[in-house]
């Protein structure tokens, strides 16, 4: 999921909308609703996520605020998730390959199976069908919606402590490791 929020100076959200990942209109969306605007930074979300979503969004945000010349703030994705919810909630974000990323109140991201998650809060975040059944098979519950902030609201919350980076400062976080090997 791809989201888009113009903030303004007040740091009240002006306008927001979700669009599905890699989505095709995402520029023109973004013409949309800043058409009327002075954008004077581009916060990104960096992770974790799905490799090629964290670079595609990360990407034309970084394009965004080189073109203009103006600062990038980037959020972890996990704190973002959990910046929706004025209680204690456990954010998720899919992994692939059946798994969570997560990050429990006051813990640090972790990498693990619906199953391994603990039953202590609610979740926040944004799942597919499959792990969203998965989650629940595993007697996980998720905030309602309605009792939760948006995504333009919760970088609001968040914007009030991150801090701007230079562009070539700008990191990702992946959380899995890679590795290729060759047989013979």
């Amino acid at each position: 999921m791809s989201g888009l929020a113009i903030l303004d100076p007040s740091g009240a959200v002006h306008s927001e909308m979700l669009l599905p990942a890699r989505s095709p209109d995402l520029i023109d969306r973004m013409r949309q609703i800043a058409a009327h605007q002075r954008l004077t930074h581009v916060a990104v979300a960096i992770g974790p996520g799905s490799f090629t979503g964290l670079r595609a969004g990360v990407s034309f945000g970084l394009g965004l605020a080189m073109g203009l010349k103006i600062p990038i703030v980037p959020l972890p994705t996990l704190d973002l998730q959990a910046a929706r919810s004025d209680e204690p909630v456990i954010a998720v974000s899919e992994a692939g390959r059946g798994r969570l990323y997560y990050l429990v109140p006051g813990g640090q991201p972790a990498l693990g199976e619906p199953g391994e998650l603990p039953k202590t809060h609610f979740l926040a975040g944004m799942l597919g069908p499959r792990m969203e059944a998965a989650v629940g098979e595993a007697g996980l519950r998720f905030k309602p919606v309605e009792e939760m902030r948006t995504f333009g609201q919760a970088a609001v919350h968040l914007l009030e402590s991150a801090r701007e980076v230079a562009y070539d400062r700008l990191r990702l976080e992946y959380m899995q490791s890679f590795t290729a090997s060759r047989t013979s």
